[in-house]
């Protein structure tokens, strides 16, 4: 079963600022780079990603950042929006889910479900790995 996902930009960070190599948010991300997800992606969401991983406050080498970038594009597929008639508290979060949209069985793997519609495609970490099968024993 092929896999596609749109990640969320907090997913990323989480997953790149985190001590801890067996959190949901750094499997998440790992089942990316293990090619067992395909990402979707569009220019915005690229731009976002570029912005937001370069901020000083997260201190994350440009090396690895424009790796992950540059995997994400090599890799993925890039996707039109699919217009929805949804609400969002945060405008900027409407390309993520309206990427989603584009592609059937698309997850979108967010830790801000609250700013997304409440709908079987927008999952956390931890819900996206039960939902493909890598939810790791505890």
């Amino acid at each position: 079963m092929k896999v596609f996902a749109v990640y969320d930009t907090n997913v990323l960070v989480s997953a790149l600022i985190s001590k801890r190599s067996d959190t949901a948010v750094v499997l998440a991300v790992e089942s990316l780079f293990k090619g067992d997800v395909t990402p979707l992606y569009n220019d915005e969401i690229i731009a976002e990603y570029e912005e937001v991983l370069h901020r000083e406050k997260f201190n994350l080498p440009d090396n690895l950042t424009e790796s992950i970038i540059s995997y994400i594009k090599s890799n993925g597929i890039s996707s039109e929006r699919v217009p929805s008639a949804e609400e969002f508290p945060d405008p900027d979060d409407i390309v993520f889910y309206e990427v989603a949209l584009s592609k059937e069985d698309t997850f979108l793997i967010t830790g801000n479900t609250k700013h997304f519609p409440q709908s079987p495609i927008v999952v956390t970490p931890a819900e996206f790995l039960q939902k493909i099968g890598k939810l790791p024993p505890r």
